[in-house]
């Protein structure tokens, strides 16, 4: 592997002085290496990596920051089909497994081949009112369905597959991938699942009643969840927000069909870390 392209996380590398150093050592080791050169939100075809700008030949991206870095490249660039390496700049994450003192010994590895390439699940979710379609996105980690504004109880209904399942009140309800079984789900009282795995985890937000736990579906499954009404029967204001960056506004009667994605997000691992070894650190420091 010898043709790069690095992803930065300006704010955790505000000078680029890491981005260089890592671009002046793939260089001199023989490889071709190209650095974004800005990370804005722009129009609607990427949020903050313009995937236009990535050579076809690029065999690896790098991307700096953090796992909410990772989840922002993952979803611009997962239509290129390229593998994702993650180095952390800040605490242990779960998709970046690289920190700055491990770097070098790292990208040896990979250029000299020298790594797994594992596949993540990713969703699709598709805002309706009525027939009309609002908004769709995909997402690596989840898609949240929740209130809008004051702090109220708000009702969900949800369906699987066509079919009446449940209706929850509460803040939220939170739709993940295994990948996103260590995020905001597990904080809402999820479980936490192997990345590898395909399936999502439903898990409600705040729920108002005693008896409510997370449901798992198999990955085939279609699920759709609907804003109602308010406590006084009024109309209420919600939001569909994707791995908590992009955003559609739904109101009383709007539906999200939520889907296994039809692409993949490709991440690479060195497997000097298991899952189950972070799993286990992270448990150690909460």
């Amino acid at each position: 592997m010898n043709k790069f392209y690095i992803i930065t996380n300006s704010e955790k590398d505000k000078e680029l002085k890491v981005t260089g150093q890592i671009a002046e050592y793939l260089r001199k080791n023989g490889c071709i290496c190209h650095v974004q050169q800005e990370q804005k939100k722009k129009g609607d075809s990427y949020h903050y990596t313009n995937p236009d700008l990535i050579p076809e030949d690029t065999e690896c991206i790098i991307v700096l920051g953090g796992d909410g870095t990772m989840l922002q490249g993952a979803r611009d660039v997962v239509h290129k089909n390229i593998p994702l390496f993650g180095i952390n700049l800040g605490t242990l994450g779960f998709l970046a497994e690289v920190d700055r003192q491990s770097v070098y010994p790292a990208l040896h590895k990979l250029i000299e081949g020298d790594y797994e390439v594992e596949e993540r699940m990713m969703l699709k979710g598709t805002v309706y009112r009525g027939e009309k379609i609002l908004g769709e996105d995909i997402a690596l980690n989840d898609i949240v369905i929740g209130r809008e504004g004051h702090l109220r109880v708000v009702s969900f209904k949800n369906y699987v597959n066509g079919e009446y399942l449940n209706s929850y009140n509460a803040d939220g309800i939170i739709i993940s991938t295994p990948t996103g079984s260590t995020g905001y789900s597990l904080s809402a009282g999820g479980p936490v699942v192997s990345p590898g795995a395909s399936m999502m985890i439903m898990t409600p937000i705040a729920p108002h009643t005693m008896n409510t736990r997370s449901i798992i579906f198999p990955a085939e499954d279609v699920i759709t969840v609907e804003i109602g009404r308010g406590r006084h029967q009024d109309s209420e204001k919600g939001v569909a927000s994707f791995d908590g960056d992009a955003v559609v506004p739904m109101v009383t009667g709007d539906k999200i069909v939520i889907q296994k994605a039809s692409v993949k997000t490709k991440i690479l691992k060195l497997n000097h870390l298991s899952f189950v070894e972070v799993l286990r650190q992270k448990m150690q420091n909460s």
